[in-house]
């Protein structure tokens, strides 16, 4: 939520020894504005079109409307959407002036700004902090502040990425999230990424380079998965992504997009699965199995962390227990996958449009590891009438 250089003005003392490491940490802040900032002026051909220009226009729209404001705008359009009203679709629709759908489109550019700056941003340099704060014994009140803003910013972003993907898969409903919503996914939210960040630091500081090729391995594994999918479908690449762009530009968003991608895979779930192919970049479907696949597999890989550092981090907090350390981060781990099995099942905005929801699908895979023992527990049975009948 922060750039690098709102979090300049938050000072560190010049003779504190720390300030050589804390300077470094905004270095990811920096990285991340300056990606967005060449990849937008590279994608589009119309090299006046940026995100300072963006800017300036939505400012300028805003002014404009906060001058007209009572007026009615002479263009306007007509919008339609679905919306659920206890339990039934009601087709609405109602005018929207330009200025008010430029602003909107603002908008929607400014949340995946939001998401880009958290996750290629704010999830390194928290990493980097709390990494910092682990092997070293001062914890100044300057980096503290810089983690608790990188964390708002991180769930700031892994709730965004809940949004988007409801309003994607649901593009034809006007969807509300109330603040029991919005709070669950927080909560959500907050400790996934709490807790996954913090294993990996603790990883990390036990086997130190030995853990690099473990994580390149693991990041690696995300990011060439889409792509993979993509070969093997025999599809073609899509080439209206954005009518200004060339099939050169279409290869560096889906390149950009698949980074995004592996960036916010790596440390929370996306909310969503890539689909290259596709015009939208992203697969509709409900996706349980892959869900419930990411979660299967982040939770092994961070009960295999954990317990690398409990047995081999001895040097790691010594001062500390390390037993109760890996039960408290597994638990908050699988806490985070209750509260989001509860927004699925109970909360979701248009859960009642599942064709099946989280109890069905738990249910699904219990039928079928049950399936096989009813199956051999039969064969005997069958066995034993023919028997029977042939006597």
């Amino acid at each position: 939520m922060l750039s690098s250089a709102q979090q300049m003005f938050i000072k560190f003392p010049l003779c504190d020894k720390s300030w050589q490491q804390e300077k470094w940490s905004l270095c990811p802040q920096s990285i991340g504005e300056d990606v967005l900032i060449c990849t937008t002026n590279i994608l589009v051909k119309n090299s006046q079109v940026s995100i300072f220009s963006g800017c300036l226009e939505a400012m300028i729209k805003y002014l404009t409307l906060w001058k007209k404001e009572g007026q009615e705008e002479p263009y306007v359009s007509l919008t339609r959407k679905k919306m659920l009203i206890d339990g039934q679709e009601v087709l609405i629709e109602w005018e929207v002036g330009h200025s008010i759908r430029t602003l909107a489109m603002h908008r929607n550019a400014y949340k995946r700004m939001s998401q880009i700056q958290a996750f290629l941003g704010s999830v390194p340099q928290l990493t980097y902090q709390l990494y910092v704060t682990l092997i070293s014994s001062e914890v100044p009140l300057g980096r503290v502040v810089l983690m608790v803003f990188s964390l708002i910013s991180v769930t700031y972003g892994a709730t965004l990425c809940n949004m988007l993907a409801i309003q994607i898969k649901y593009d034809d409903y006007k969807i509300r999230l109330g603040p029991l919503e919005v709070l669950c996914i927080t909560i959500w939210r907050t400790l996934e990424i709490t807790s996954r960040l913090v294993i990996l630091v603790l990883f990390s500081a036990t086997l130190k380079l030995k853990a690099v090729p473990f994580l390149v391995l693991n990041f690696l594994i995300i990011l060439f998965e889409p792509w993979v999918t993509f070969w093997r479908s025999g599809a073609q690449m899509p080439n209206n992504i954005e009518k200004n762009f060339s099939r050169v530009g279409t290869l560096v968003v889906l390149i950009s997009v698949t980074i995004l991608y592996a960036g916010i895979n790596f440390s929370c779930w996306s909310a969503m699965q890539l689909k290259l192919a596709d015009r939208d970049l992203v697969d509709k479907g409900q996706n349980w199995g892959h869900m419930g696949l990411h979660y299967s597999v982040r939770l092994v890989e961070n009960v295999v962390m954990v317990l690398i550092f409990k047995f081999l981090g001895g040097k790691v907090l010594p001062n500390y227990c390390h037993s109760l350390i890996a039960v408290q981060l597994i638990l908050a781990y699988v806490i985070s996958i209750g509260f989001m099995l509860l927004f699925f099942q109970y909360l979701h905005p248009l859960r009642s449009l599942f064709t099946h929801n989280v109890v069905d699908y738990l249910h699904c895979i219990c039928c079928r590891r049950h399936h096989p023992e009813r199956a051999e527990n039969a064969e005997p049975s069958g066995e034993a009438e023919t028997r029977q009948s042939s006597v």
